[in-house]
């Protein structure tokens, strides 16, 4: 996620599942293997626990990091992917390159606020050797749509900064990414207040034509944003537990999670520690009945003083088939428990 900066406190209540939230896909042939991940993200704090999450999760294969912009640039983020990779011991996972800019821009630079919130280098700062590879000269778009075409259902993708590259993407084969077993993007909010403003998310706002042409694409998605991402809540005993295990990858955690809740002790203290906001949306494209959702046809504003706004178009609001399910309530305790559980015995390897 890219953050510029976080206000307002979110006090509605936990919602439980329902029945309503769109069940996962079936894997094709009826495989018991992990389904296939693709993660596409804007690697900062909260993308690299996405990443770790992942490789934490036996329910997914994680087959590429996708790289995109918002935190940092992408080559930042590239580079702080495959050191993320490097360090929990998955060298061989790829990265690629995607599109570095805004559709309406021809250069990007990382806000002051989200180098505030992330740190200058993406991950507060904290020690994490460089890997030894590079990225893949492949793009990432033309790594995405070969994956959508040989895993089809078998396939999850998940974007957690800003949506040039998928929206690209779903525009230039939307029958291949409509042929996927879901992507589900952190970023959005329609029922809390944004973390930009009071109307705009972060990710939305790096790119809102993109964000646009998405939900406009005909391709479903699920919004995991700030409705959701605010309520899960991580706090510095998990950060001690990672510190005590005397591993590498614990002390990394630890320092970098250590950073990213003092950020949010000095901007939203009343929450008590920091929003998992990047690795919500993993949680939600492996298990869906972590949240509940509205289905809608979304639009992103794209003049005036609501520019970077997500909320539905009402032109479409009677139409019987939606694109996009919104993720409004979500079980915050199993989510978290569950994370740290599996982050924990993953950094105890490391």
């Amino acid at each position: 996620m890219s953050e510029d900066t976080i206000t307002n406190p979110i006090t509605a209540d936990e919602a439980r599942p329902s029945s309503e939230a769109r069940p996962p896909e079936t894997p094709s042939a009826c495989s018991k293997a992990p389904r296939k991940l693709i993660l596409d993200l804007d690697t900062g704090i909260d993308d690299a626990l996405a990443i770790a999450y992942a490789l934490a999760s036996p329910e997914v294969d994680l087959i590429a990091v996708t790289g995109t912009y918002g935190n940092v640039t992408v080559e930042r983020g590239m580079r702080n992917s495959l050191a993320v990779l490097n360090l929990f011991g998955r060298p061989d996972i790829p990265v690629y390159a995607g599109l570095d800019h805004p559709a309406n821009a021809d250069s990007f630079g990382p806000s002051p606020g989200s180098r505030a919130i992330h740190g200058d280098d993406g991950l507060g700062g904290a020690d994490i050797p460089d890997s030894p590879r590079v990225p893949q000269s492949e793009s990432a778009g033309e790594f995405i749509i070969g994956a959508a075409r040989e895993y089809g259902r078998d396939l999850l993708i998940v974007p957690t900064g800003a949506l040039t590259t998928i929206a690209h993407v779903c525009a230039q084969d939307p029958e291949a990414m409509s042929g996927v077993g879901s992507i589900t993007f952190m970023g959005g909010a329609l029922t809390v207040p944004g973390n930009v403003n009071p109307c705009v998310e972060a990710n939305i706002s790096q790119d809102p034509e993109s964000a646009d042409m998405l939900f406009r694409s005909g391709v479903h998605t699920t919004m995991v944003g700030l409705d959701v991402t605010h309520r899960t809540v991580l706090t510095r005993s998990a950060t001690r537990t990672w510190r005590g295990l005397g591993t590498a990858s614990g002390r990394f955690l630890a320092d970098m999670v250590d950073y990213y809740i003092g950020a949010y002790e000095r901007s939203q203290p009343y929450l008590g520690g920091c929003g998992l906001h990047d690795p919500l949306a993993v949680a939600v494209a492996i298990d869906p009945t972590l949240v509940t959702t509205m289905g809608l046809n979304m639009q992103v504003d794209l003049d005036g003083p609501f520019r970077g706004r997500t909320i539905a178009d009402p032109a479409l609001l009677r139409n019987a088939e939606v694109a996009t399910d919104v993720a409004v309530g979500v079980d915050s305790t199993r989510f978290v428990t569950d994370f740290v559980t599996r982050l924990t015995m993953l950094a105890r390897r490391h």
